[in-house]
């Protein structure tokens, strides 16, 4: 299990990786359609939802009070789960951020049977 691409992950809506500290980077295309998922124009989504990211590369969603997405909803869901962002759907195995493993209760957990 060497790969990431051998990762056994999954996901126990927990919400830790939304918990997480980082930057959610947002392509063009993620923005497109989490704007118009939103019912919201781009020019107001990112003026109200986003971001520089801290490398001043690109945007990223802003962090809720406590620090959280700000997509993230008290029942750990995302608001935007059908358009989340490229960085969301790649989680975990595109990420590259020691110690997940500890922090994700999905981690090593094979999908149940259907």
């Amino acid at each position: 299990m060497s790969t990431s691409s051998s990762i056994i992950h999954t996901c126990q809506r927990c919400g830790a990786c939304c918990r997480w500290e980082g930057d959610v980077c947002l392509t063009d295309a993620d923005i497109t359609a989490i704007a118009e998922f939103l019912g919201m124009t781009e020019e107001d989504f990112i003026n109200s939802l986003c971001h520089l990211q801290r490398n001043r590369r690109g945007l990223s969603l802003i962090d809720a009070a406590d620090g959280a997405c700000i997509m993230l909803q008290p029942d750990n869901t995302c608001k935007i789960q059908p358009v989340k962002p490229q960085q969301c759907k790649d989680f975990p195995h595109r990420w590259n951020f020691p110690g997940w493993e500890q922090r994700c209760p999905g981690a090593g957990k094979e999908p149940a049977s259907s």
